[in-house]
């Protein structure tokens, strides 16, 4: 909601500065078409329009409210002692300060969505990205998550461990064919609940292509590490999830899993390397030694 109020000002400005500029070309031109004239008034009046605009646009908030009110008086002096009193002159004692005005909150609207845009984007290069419906993490928060742990896990080798586990779709072309995109996406949603049903609330999970599921839990032992795997890879498949047809879709999951060593650390110092490891050990359901 607060990401599109910046944006939302900006339209409601622009349309009505829009709606003045109209209404002052109408009164103008019913006034020289009631007078038959264009004199020198007018032509001042259109250019303090213009130079409303201006003011709007391009100096600061302080100096255009203090700009405005000295206007207000300036103009209404020169408009109950020398300007002939017409329809134009009258109205637009109103209407050149609101030209101001809904400049200014065009200019601070934008400013404001620039501001927040680049906060976002500032925001994107320095955090993981976790989608929102599933709360699974991508490869860059997989990264970040692996190369914390593996620094901690060096730096304290006799308190701190962790292990990895992979599970995959298996048949994943035909998964979809037979869910379709939207039974995926929900599929997806479905699958990440079975997950976080299964683990404890300080670990992580994530996924990755091609039906691809990664977990990371800290300070957990090796010899549990194998019926855990095992119990989230059967949850996973005992899923009811009905395919196009209605019917119940058949899952077929492949787990792999990884303990943390550190003499071997230097076997997976990349993000691809791990991934490669675990893809190799799904082909049987393994747990290898981990860096």
């Amino acid at each position: 909601m607060k990401k599109r109020i910046p944006i939302r000002r900006t339209m409601i400005g622009y349309t009505l500065l829009i709606v003045v500029a109209i209404l002052e070309q109408l009164i103008l031109f019913w006034h020289v078409a009631m007078q038959q004239s264009f004199g020198v008034t007018e032509l001042l009046v259109m250019l303090g329009s213009l130079l409303g605009l201006i003011i709007g646009f391009w100096l600061p908030r302080g100096v255009s409210v203090v700009l405005i009110y000295i206007f207000f008086v300036t103009y209404f002096v020169w408009m109950v002692t020398i300007a002939p009193l017409n329809t134009v002159v009258f109205f637009n004692i109103f209407l050149i300060p609101a030209n101001t005005l809904l400049a200014l909150v065009v200019k601070y609207s934008l400013i404001d969505t620039r501001r927040l845009y680049e906060r976002l984007e500032e925001l994107h290069r320095i955090t993981p990205q976790v989608d929102v419906d599933t709360t699974l993490g991508n490869r860059e928060a997989l990264n970040e998550a692996l190369i914390k742990h593996s620094n901690l896990a060096r730096r304290y080798a006799d308190e701190y461990s962790f292990c990895m586990a992979m599970f995959k779709i298996e048949f994943l072309p035909l998964v979809q064919e037979s869910v379709g995109s939207a039974g995926y996406a929900r599929l997806l949603l479905e699958l990440s609940d079975t997950i976080q049903k299964q683990l404890r609330f300080e670990d992580y999970k994530f996924s990755i292509d091609n039906g691809r599921f990664i977990i990371i839990c800290p300070m957990t032992n090796k010899d549990y590490l194998q019926p855990l795997t095992r119990r989230i890879r059967d949850a996973m498949m005992n899923v009811h999830f009905p395919d196009a047809r209605g019917r119940e879709l058949q899952l077929v999951i492949r787990s792999g899993a990884l303990v943390f060593q550190k003499d071997q650390f230097e076997k997976y110092e990349s993000l691809d390397s791990v991934i490669a490891a675990l893809e190799r050990n799904t082909e049987t359901d393994l747990i290898g030694e981990y860096i």
